[in-house]
């Protein structure tokens, strides 16, 4: 049997590096990605092949692929896992916030998609864009995020769809809360956001909570990485996927629950004042 060939982005620590670890384990030929030398150099030292990668640069996203075509000639499966977390209120970030967000989370995952096409129609390959639970669930002073998740989803279920009548399939993983560190790179975000003469400075409790919210029991990005992979080796991989705590209750909470409750609730629990 053929070795397979999976890319994937945003190796410089949490799901990716988890992620591209673990499929290198169970025999998958792994090129992963980060932006610094530093981090490409930490992959490498843990066996992997590496490939230096800007998301958002048009440049960066060509010589990649072309890299991968040079060294590998196939591409099997491409995980689009980068991303970060806008935390705060959505009006506090504004039009230029939600750019940035987008940029990363749905932009980026979309451009790279496309360029990596004429690999994946060779190989009948498979997408896997990580979304979140937060996707499917939104939250006070997570919007931005929430919004990137969701439009991810939404344009993954039309992949979904457009691909499969080419051979090519899409499985959209909505993790929930996983130990990854993106709580603490999702704080720092939230205290650059969030100024003293903001509308909620006096809720900034409630923002930091959001922030940290992925660190409410959450599961291992190690168990992440197995439970994703064994899912990967299936033949017929596809569809939608989650995987980790929350990854299940939440959704059925949004479905379920009525607006009115639910918006009672998260209010309750993230918008606190500080006397």
């Amino acid at each position: 049997m053929m070795t397979k060939t999976i890319l994937i982005t945003g190796c410089s620590g949490g799901l990716g590096k988890a992620l591209a670890v673990e499929a290198k384990r169970q025999g998958y030929r792994v090129f992963a990605t980060a932006r610094k030398e530093a981090d490409l150099q930490h992959l490498q030292q843990l066996g992997l092949e590496t490939i230096a990668l800007e998301m958002t640069n048009p440049d960066s996203v060509k010589q990649a692929v072309l890299q991968l075509q040079q060294q590998a000639g196939r591409l099997d499966i491409l995980v689009n896992n980068a991303g970060f977390g806008v935390m705060g209120p959505v009006l506090d970030a504004g039009a230029e916030g939600l750019r940035q967000q987008f940029e990363v989370n749905v932009f980026a995952a979309v451009d790279l998609t496309r360029a990596c096409l004429p690999l994946l129609l060779q190989s009948k390959g498979l997408v896997v864009n990580i979304g979140s639970v937060s996707g499917v669930l939104t939250t006070p002073f997570a919007g931005v995020y929430c919004a990137s998740k969701a439009a991810l989803h939404s344009l993954s279920d039309a992949l979904r769809m457009e691909l499969a009548p080419l051979g090519v399939r899409v499985l959209t993983v909505q993790p929930g809360a996983i130990d990854t560190g993106f709580a603490s790179r999702a704080s720092k975000e939230a205290a650059l956001l969030l100024k003293p003469d903001s509308l909620w400075w006096s809720m900034r409790e409630g923002v930091m909570r959001r922030a940290n919210a992925s660190q409410n029991r959450p599961s291992s990005a190690a168990d992440f990485a197995t439970a994703l992979v064994s899912e990967l080796n299936k033949a017929d991989c596809s569809g939608v996927l989650g995987i980790g705590h929350g990854a299940f209750t939440l959704p059925l909470l949004a479905r379920w629950m009525p607006q009115r409750w639910l918006d009672k609730l998260l209010r309750h629990k993230f918008l606190v004042k500080i006397n």
